[in-house]
């Protein structure tokens, strides 16, 4: 079962960039009866081969930025304490409702972006695309701080909106950018013992597998296809974020 999660997990992650988290949880406590808090602490211990497994396949076919994989790690790291800070101190309830139709917001221009015009503004480069990376590394950091969820979905719609970054760069930069990030939070869920250790192997095999697969099967896609499938993913995700949040104030 836990060879199935994570390669279920590690498919999904390496074919939209991101670490797989979001689908390795609830089928973990679901499927597994792992408490939340494990799940989240093995979730990120495994995120840390599929950031390097999906990585990998992206940069088999050139579609990694490493100067961007960089500068988005060392910033969001910096924020990413700030961001936890204030999850204490400000409603997650309605963080999550503004959080959530961002999500929708950036899905939108991501699947329109050929047709907005004026969004071909954003395509920078040289110091001013490494002044949005470290901006769009920086809100990453304080975002996923602040929700407890990882930034790859905010950090992968900045690269390609803002900074002109294709989908395949952008999702295979952001995929090995997230590797310090979930090392060291791992590292801290260890020490607290939130790390189902025997069902690691299972875990990290298949999802080492499955964000190979997803990373290849990305590369293949079309730019403008794999934009689109970003983009249901985003929306679903903001949907997600949006119905967690009225349940939470029962409206």
């Amino acid at each position: 079962m836990s060879f199935l999660i994570g390669l279920i997990a590690g498919v999904f992650g390496g074919l939209v960039g991101l670490g797989g988290g979001v689908v390795m949880v609830p089928l973990m406590t679901r499927f597994m009866g792992v408490p939340q808090a494990r799940a989240h602490g093995t979730s990120l211990a495994v995120v840390v081969a599929a950031g390097l497994s999906g990585a990998f396949a992206y940069a088999l076919e050139g579609t990694v930025d490493y100067g961007a994989a960089l500068i988005l790690a060392a910033t969001a790291s910096v924020t990413a304490r700030m961001g936890a800070h204030y999850c204490s101190i400000l409603p997650e309830w309605e963080l999550k409702r503004y959080f959530g139709c961002i999500l929708v917001v950036a899905a939108f221009l991501l699947a329109t972006k050929p047709y907005l015009q004026f969004l071909a503004v954003f395509s920078l480069t040289g110091w001013a695309a490494m002044a949005a990376l470290a901006v769009t590394g920086l809100v990453t950091g304080f975002v996923a701080g602040l929700l407890g969820i990882g930034g790859g979905a905010f950090m992968i719609a900045g690269m390609v909106i803002f900074i002109g970054m294709s989908q395949h760069v952008a999702q295979g930069s952001s995929l090995l950018s997230m590797v310090p990030a979930a090392a060291v939070g791992a590292w801290a869920h260890w020490r607290r013992g939130n790390v189902e250790v025997p069902i690691l192997p299972g875990l990290a095999v298949g999802i080492l597998i499955g964000a190979f697969l997803g990373g290849a099967v990305a590369n293949f896609l079309p730019e403008q296809t794999l934009r689109i499938l970003f983009a249901i993913v985003l929306t679903w995700l903001g949907i997600a974020l949006i119905k967690k949040s009225m349940i939470k104030t029962n409206v």
